[in-house]
């Protein structure tokens, strides 16, 4: 266990809200310097200033608060890879109220059960998803047009005076049910990222972050935005056509410092680019999350790009709290060791609240007292009981410290999917797929097709006389689900495994039937 003194940056007043944190100082201090650019097809470049985003912010904050919402209204957002998206996301939070952005990959009748399932007030709905108006009855809906209107008022002479420990945003995770839960953080969570600055990013005022994801995604939202901006660096984000060599281009082009991305990214930019095409000596390293870094792609991109890339572990309830640190060795296979200040711990799987002694596996935990931990589950005080342990937030995550204090993972304590970042809950698929035509049974678990990939496997038992196609299977998949938690393979099979008392075992169905990987 590391047991240092609590994570600085405590809130000293009453008053804090995030997206003051992340703005207002910067625009007094320093106008016009860049904080966001945005790249799209063909280069075209969309500037914001720092100063130039807070006046935005503030106009829209005063637009959205004649709407008349009730106090912390969850407002949620559904639009795409643009500045649209950002606006919306700091104004709702500068305004008082509670920002729920939506991934743009999650299909329409996913994003209205988010909707009811926090009670949202309102839709922020991108020009992209017009044709979703009639879909949301229950909520105001802002379309571009509205949005602009209200983006015309006199800015807000002062952000929401809200406390450190209300609600700014809430993000929908899966978890063990079939059912997405609301993961809610505070005003102060921005605080609780500072230690991943200095221990994980090494980021500062003169650093410009290239992030490959897009803005609706919570590892982009943070590190790509609101990181780069508590700290006065700039943010680049880039939403045209998919395209690995583009991520070489645009370090080269826009002199990045530091460049973000899953894993896999590296991987393909490795596999599609000739690196030394590229001058890339303004990068300073390279950050990863949301899967695991295999080793030999560690190496690999160290000896092609003359970087190193670090990684880091987290969850949705508290972001990334384990990671390697520019500037010192790493254990290839190690996401790393607690940041500086957080109190982290492996716990026994079967409970208690000792931590368990260097070299035993149990299950990962963050102390309470961490200013990044969220507040809560929305809506769901039985789950959220289930994560406590006395003073400890306790993940699903199986793990064992070394001797020298890095974390080694050692996989997860349940059925949890990981789809390139996103945690994927397979009842959710499962429950999809009872209702596919030819189906009458299936599991789904995630499988190997080689040592550092993995994706989801369907195993589907058929009806009687049915034979569905694999094709069939993933084409209704797709028309329910976000692209991230479909299947990418169907395995036809006579029957799942089970567990003495009858359940079906995802493991078990996994390791009897999956194809061998290569």
């Amino acid at each position: 266990m590391t047991d240092a003194p609590g994570v600085e940056g405590q809130p000293e007043h009453a008053h804090f809200n995030l997206a003051e944190h992340c703005l207002a100082r910067q625009a007094r201090q320093f106008p016009d310097r860049r904080a966001l650019v945005l790249i799209g097809e063909g280069g075209a470049t969309e500037i914001w200033t720092y100063g130039a985003l807070d006046t935005a912010v503030r106009r829209l904050a005063a637009g959205l608060k004649t709407l008349g919402l009730p106090s912390q209204a969850r407002i949620l957002i559904r639009a795409g890879n643009d500045s649209s998206f950002v606006l919306a996301y700091l104004a709702v939070i500068a305004a008082g109220h509670v920002a729920q952005p939506t991934s743009a990959q999650l299909t329409t009748e996913e994003v209205v059960a988010l909707s009811l399932d926090s009670e949202a007030s309102a839709v922020v709905l991108g020009r992209d998803y017009l044709t979703e108006r009639a879909a949301f009855p229950h909520c105001v809906v802002l379309d571009p047009d509205e949005m602009a209107r209200l983006a015309t008022h006199p800015p807000l002479a002062a952000y929401a005076p809200t406390a450190p420990d209300d609600p700014a945003y809430l993000v929908h995770t899966s978890g063990t049910t079939s059912r997405p839960k609301g993961v809610v953080h505070a005003q102060r969570a921005i605080l609780g990222r500072r230690p991943m600055h200095r221990d994980w990013l090494g980021l500062g005022e003169g650093d410009v972050l290239l992030h490959a994801g897009a803005v609706n995604w919570t590892y982009t939202l943070g590190v790509g935005l609101l990181d780069p901006w508590a700290c006065g660096a700039t943010s680049i984000i880039y939403n045209g056509p998919r395209d690995p060599a583009v991520w070489p281009r645009l370090i080269e082009g826009w002199r990045a410092t530091i460049f973000a991305a899953v894993p896999t990214v590296f991987r393909q930019i490795l596999k599609n680019c000739d690196i030394a095409a590229f001058d890339l000596t303004s990068l300073r390293h390279g950050v990863a999350a949301g899967e695991a870094l295999a080793p030999q792609l560690l190496a690999d991109w160290h000896a092609a790009a003359g970087t190193w890339i670090y990684e880091s572990l987290g969850m949705s309830e508290i972001s990334t709290f384990i990671s390697s640190r520019p500037g010192e060795p790493i254990r290839p296979g190690s996401p790393g060791r607690p940041q500086t200040g957080r109190r982290v711990a492996v716990l026994p799987i079967d409970g208690g609240i000792d931590p368990l002694p260097a070299g035993e596996i149990g299950l990962l935990a963050v102390h309470r007292s961490d200013p990044g931990l969220m507040l809560g589950y929305w809506n769901r005080p039985e789950e959220e009981a289930a994560v406590f342990r006395g003073e400890w937030f306790v993940g699903g995550d199986l793990a064992a410290f070394d001797a020298d204090g890095w974390l080694w993972f050692h996989g997860r304590n349940d059925d949890l999917m990981n789809a390139l970042g996103y945690r994927v809950s397979p009842m959710e698929v499962e429950k999809v797929l009872a209702h596919c035509p030819g189906v009458a049974e299936a599991a789904v678990a995630e499988t190997r097709v080689r040592e550092d990939v993995s994706i989801i496997t369907a195993f589907v038992v058929p009806q009687p006389g049915a034979a569905p196609g694999e094709q069939a299977v993933l084409a209704y998949c797709g028309a329910h689900l976000a692209t991230y938690k479909c299947p990418r393979k169907v395995v036809l099979v006579a029957q799942l495994e089970r567990t003495p008392n009858g359940k079906v075992s995802r493991k078990a169905t996994a390791r009897r039937f999956a194809p061998p990987h290569a």
